[in-house]
């Protein structure tokens, strides 16, 4: 199940990468700014993530490709894609280790943490 949630992690660092290179309009240079923050950020989460899972659980299973959307999206839609992909990870968090492994969900915390920093800043900022 970890091996979902960091491939979950994966698919949103690349989306947010694409649609910050393809970002236009009002708030464009917020939402490119933010995106390219967060694609930068989330990959170093998940990268924690799983070497602190795999730290104390042994070696993950083969991290599986996710298939994201296509063609050019909206801020606005960027944003909701984004929500959707954080309540995957908080639904399946402890699926994925126990609430008692406090430094695995600590560092789920901070990618959920970033998550809501780039939501805030690509609904609020232009």
């Amino acid at each position: 199940m970890m091996e979902e949630l960091i491939a979950t992690l994966f698919l949103s660092r690349e989306f947010a990468h694409r649609r910050h290179l393809l970002v236009t309009g009002t708030g464009s240079f917020a939402a490119h700014t933010a995106l390219g923050a967060f694609y930068d950020d989330i990959i170093d989460r998940a990268d924690a993530i799983a070497e602190a899972y795999q730290g104390r659980n042994g070696l993950m299973d083969e991290i599986p490709y996710l298939d994201g959307p296509k063609g050019k999206k909206s801020i606005a839609a960027t944003a909701t894609w984004l929500e959707n992909e954080m309540n995957k990870i908080e639904d399946m968090r402890y699926d994925c280790c126990p609430k008692t492994d406090s430094a695995t969900q600590n560092l789920i915390d901070e990618a959920i943490a970033t998550y809501l920093s780039v939501l805030y800043k690509l609904r609020n900022l232009e």
